[in-house]
Formats: structure tokens, C-alpha cells, sequence
């Protein structure tokens, strides 16, 4: 079983505050993690973190307002100085191969592995081995995309006693079946993996929604997420001012986490003007229990549901 962790490291908006960095939010999948936003300061958050940066395999950029891109310089410049050798990926709204150009020349500084920029749309869904990142545009003002990172299905419960019962002995076959892979007994009879594996079951669903401000569209974006993380940069008594700089207050989101039947949201975004959050987080709850504000470099597992 791959290991899901998320690590919250930057949970505010605009710019940095002494509680709280800015956007960047971290999914470690067994050794890889991929990043979505990567605010000033992130490779900062990293080091203070349990995680590595030198794992990150690719980096998903919502948008190019400074608190969700200006880190990618420093990482970049970072991973380098501590040999890394392997490409990264950055992918982002129209608009990310010429920001890419620009951050690596900065200065005398070129990479010496490779830094592949790749500009999507909602149109594009990308598909990985054992996962794929669904793309949806989002209202903000400027270019803005939302990502949902969604496991493929996996394999059936491997039933053991059937097994043994079809003469199977445990060891090395067990996992070839548990795989997907068809084997052939001693004496020759052909055993396939739907003869002990139980219906294929549902992977893992994360959703990161940018700055928006709250779209309807999302409800079916994020469908059954085990985890929602949606921007609530306000609360509801400045939801006329939120509206207006396309953000979403954590009303709105504690809403369209109810209707989507997410497991749980957090909210993330938070505007320089709340010291904790805890307002927030207590009107969402008003809508949807499982609402949470969460705190820079707190870590949550997303475990697989039976």
C-alpha cells in the first residue's frame, strides 16, 4: 500500500505573515511528492519540515500572483547546489514557459539538470502510473487553474482463504495475483486475478482549489474528495470585498465541501488579518463538521478506504 501524506506548508494568502507562509501545499506519495503552488519562502518551509524537497518529481503552479510562484527561483537554485540530477517538472497556466525562461535566467544562474515547463488547460488531463491530475479553470482574475490529483483503481481485496482452497501456496504467487497478473500453477491450471481479488476499489482523491472566487462547477470537481482544500481567504462579513478580489469566504467553501461530499476540508489562503483562523474554521463547521483551518507544517495521512 502507497502511503499518502499531505503537509501544509504555507496556509496564507498575499504575503507572509509571522504565523503563517504563503501558498504551497506538499503530497508525498510513497518517495515522490508532488507540489502544487510554491509561494516565497517554500524551500525555507522544507527544510523546517520532515520532508525532503529533493523528492518533489513535479510542481503544479495555480497561478502567477507572487504568493503562489516566487519560491520556484530559490528551490530550483537550491536543488542544484545539493546535486540533484533528475528533471522537474513545472506545470501551470498559459504563460508558464515564458515565466520559467525568465526565472532561469535570472542572474548568472543556470540550471545544470533539467527544469521541463509544461502549460495546461482544463482540457488537458494528465495521466500518470498510478495516478492522473484533473484540471479545471476557476474565476481569480488572471489565468487560474484548480487540481484534483486522483489514484487509479486498485486492485480487489485478495482473498486468502479462496485462495489457498484453489491450491495456491503463499509467497511470490500471492503478489502476482495481488498485481493484476495472471499465473500458472505446477500443474498447469491457469489461474486469473479476478478468481481471488474482490471488485476493484476506488483510489485516493485530493482537490486543490487556487484563488477563486466560489464556483458551482467545483461541487462536481471535487465529488467525493477524501480531502478539499479550498482557498477561504475571508470570512462571510467581508464577503462583498472577497467577491471582489475573486476570493471565497469559508462559508462558501464549508458549502461546496457539503454538496461535493467531500470527507474533509481544509481551508487554506487565509488573509494576514486573522492571527489563527479559528473564526474561520468555526463558521465553516456551522456548514460541514469536518472543516479544519490548518497550521503551517501540520501534516494529515489520507488512508485507503476499504
Amino acid at each position: 500500500m502507497t502511503q499518502m501524506n499531505i503537509i501544509f506548508l504555507g496556509t496564507g494568502g498575499s504575503w507572509p505573515s509571522t504565523k503563517r507562509n504563503v501558498s504551497s501545499v506538499a503530497v508525498k506519495r510513497g518517495r515522490e511528492i508532488i507540489l502544487f503552488d510554491c509561494g516565497e519562502g517554500t524551500q525555507r518551509q522544507f527544510q523546517k519540515s520532515k520532508m525532503s524537497y529533493m523528492q518533489i518529481s513535479k510542481i503544479f503552479i495555480t497561478h502567477f500572483h507572487g504568493d503562489h510562484f516566487l519560491g520556484l527561483p530559490g528551490l530550483i537554485q537550491t536543488m542544484q547546489l545539493n546535486d540533484r540530477s533528475i528533471p522537474l517538472e513545472i506545470y501551470g497556466p498559459k504563460g508558464m514557459n515564458k515565466l520559467l525562461d525568465q526565472l532561469l535566467s535570472l542572474g548568472y544562474f543556470r540550471p545544470n539538470y533539467k527544469v521541463i515547463s509544461h502549460e495546461i488547460d482544463e482540457n488537458d488531463d494528465l495521466d500518470f502510473k498510478e495516478y492522473k491530475i484533473n484540471i479545471m479553470r476557476v474565476k481569480h482574475g488572471v489565468p487560474t487553474l484548480a487540481y484534483s490529483l486522483e489514484e487509479k483503481m486498485r486492485p480487489g481485496k485478495f482473498n486468502k482463504p479462496k485462495a489457498l482452497k484453489l491450491g495456491i501456496p503463499e509467497g511470490p504467487l500471492f503478489s502476482k495475483l495481488q498485481r493484476g497478473e495472471t499465473i500458472i500453477l505446477k500443474n498447469g491450471k491457469k489461474i486469473k486475478p479476478n478468481m481471488v481479488l474482490g471488485p476493484p476499489r476506488k483510489g485516493r482523491k485530493v482537490v486543490i482549489s487556487g484563488d477563486t472566487v466560489p464556483l458551482s462547477k467545483m461541487v462536481d470537481f471535487a465529488k467525493d474528495a477524501d480531502v478539499l482544500i479550498h482557498e477561504a481567504t475571508f470570512d462571510s462579513s467581508l464577503e462583498d470585498v472577497s467577491f471582489e478580489y475573486g476570493h471565497t469566504t469559508a462559508h462558501q467553501a464549508a458549502e461546496i465541501a457539503k454538496k461535493a461530499n467531500v470527507d474533509r476540508l481544509y481551508l487554506v489562503h487565509i488573509s494576514p488579518r486573522y492571527n489563527n483562523g479559528e473564526n474561520l474554521e468555526e463558521e465553516a463547521k456551522k456548514i460541514f463538521e469536518n472543516s479544519f483551518v490548518p497550521r503551517d507544517f501540520q501534516e494529515i495521512n489520507v488512508e485507503l478506504k476499504e
